[in-house]
């Protein structure tokens, strides 16, 4: 059974919602939307304190060329436009609109009705893609209508869409697969389309077997579509190990890409949004979201609006459990803690984590013991305790020369560590310097011409 072919690790699944149908959270009183829910440039608001909107009305607009629209995911009344502490306590730039009812825009197609046909031209469906402010849903967040727009000289040979949700807890992807299973073969034929690519494959690791049969008999009517079961290996749903494991193609080090390789990657949800987009005419104001923990009373699936708050989505999962606990947005490998349960939920939130007991705690830090676990479970072929080292001493150009910015922070170095050492938060630390380092450089290359 495929694979990539280096690192990686088999944390427990603890997919304790597998079996779990979506449900629609009820409506929130007011939420909160942040201008910024992608990669790049943040929108602009084009609404202002009591202004009235209706739901999937463009409330705030992409600026430049990495840059996303945003659409009202509730009716009501805008009632601030300014700064909100986000999950990390970090005040940024949010809409607060106070829900009235739940009155759609004219336009929007939200019938459970299946529209097979799409005879547009890839234009227009890049055209369609970014008016709906489609982002990665997988939690990138990168524009998806910037994703799909080939270079020039360059050609797309596979369009890989990523079923794998290999981070522990989490099954939002798992459930969407089961649920809307025909809306996603017509959206990845709609992509195909875009791309004008003629083959697709729809990766999902073997422990989602009703995932893997169900798509694999509808994918039979659907011509260039096939299904790729993978062996269960964390981190599977990374996009260059995906594209390995399924094209044995290797993605370049940055700023090496995917089309670099001929391949693009899109995540299960963010297909569904395109159909959504192309078919509905619906533009990106809700998302399913996990709601799980082992020490929560209902691990959930929850159909959720933009900007609802996390609080909400805990107490529909019956409420923070007591004692020590840590809430991650995110699963355990990859997620980020929450230190303001009243932010909002946003377009890259594929899960809440709440991590109660022992697992809240990390262990004691210890002297690094040159086992050299974390070089050998890393998948991008790095030297964790090394990076990590270079970060803390502040090393900034060396941490640049041994390719930190190739790190895809994965958190494998950090769960096979025996010594406890927090290399993720290090490395993270690492990367973010470096990046800057390069952005000002390039900065600096550019004023001297």
């Amino acid at each position: 059974m495929k694979t990539f072919p280096k690192g990686g690790v088999h944390p427990s699944d603890n997919k304790l919602s597998r079996a779990q149908a979506v449900e629609a959270l009820p409506l929130p009183e007011s939420v909160n939307v942040p201008l910024s829910q992608h990669i790049g440039a943040p929108a602009v608001a084009r609404v202002a304190k009591g202004d009235t909107v209706k739901v999937g009305q463009l409330i705030a607009e992409a600026v430049g060329f990495m840059s996303a629209d945003i659409h009202a995911p509730v009716s009501g009344v805008v009632t601030a436009v300014d700064l909100q502490p986000n999950g990390q306590g970090i005040r940024q730039p949010m809409i607060t609109i106070r829900r009235e009812g739940d009155e759609w825009a004219e336009g929007i197609d939200r019938s459970k009705e299946l529209v097979r046909e799409c005879a547009l031209a890839p234009s227009e469906i890049l055209a369609r893609i970014k008016r709906a402010g489609i982002v990665g849903m997988g939690g990138a967040a990168f524009p998806t209508h910037i994703k799909l727009s080939v270079p020039a000289g360059r050609r797309v040979e596979w369009l890989i869409i990523n079923g794998v949700e290999c981070e522990p807890y989490l099954t939002s992807d798992h459930r969407s697969m089961l649920e809307r299973s025909e809306e996603l073969l017509v959206g990845i034929t709609i992509l195909m389309r875009a791309l004008g690519v003629g083959r697709a494959a729809v990766g999902i690791e073997n422990n989602k077997p009703d995932a893997i049969a169900r798509l694999g008999e509808l994918a039979a009517a659907y011509p260039g579509i096939r299904i790729v079961p993978l062996r269960v290996r964390y981190p599977q749903g990374g996009e260059k190990q995906l594209i390995a494991a399924v094209t044995g193609r290797e993605v370049p080090p940055p700023p090496g890409l995917p089309i670099d390789v001929g391949a693009v990657v899109c995540n299960v949800s963010t297909t569904l949004a395109v159909y959504d987009a192309v078919q509905k005419n619906k533009p990106l104001v809700e998302r399913v979201v996990t709601v799980t923990g082992r020490q929560l009373r209902e691990p959930k699936n929850l159909l959720v609006r933009f900007g609802t708050p996390v609080s909400a989505l805990i107490e529909a999962a019956g409420g923070l459990p007591e004692g020590e606990v840590r809430v991650l947005n995110g699963g355990p490998m990859m997620g980020r803690a929450v230190c303001n349960l009243a932010s909002p939920v946003v377009k890259g939130c594929s899960g809440i984590t709440v991590l109660g007991g022992a697992e809240a705690r990390r262990g004691a830090e210890s002297v690094c013991i040159k086992c050299a676990k974390c070089v050998g479970a890393c998948p991008m072929g790095l030297e964790p305790y090394l990076l990590s080292k270079l970060a803390r001493r502040q090393l900034w150009e060396r941490l640049e020369g041994e390719w930190v910015t190739n790190c895809i922070e994965c958190g494998c170095c950090q769960f096979t560590c025996p010594a406890n050492i927090p290399l993720l938060d290090y490395i993270r630390l690492g990367k973010q310097r470096v990046g800057a380092l390069v952005r000002a450089r390039a900065a600096a290359n550019t004023t001297k011409k």
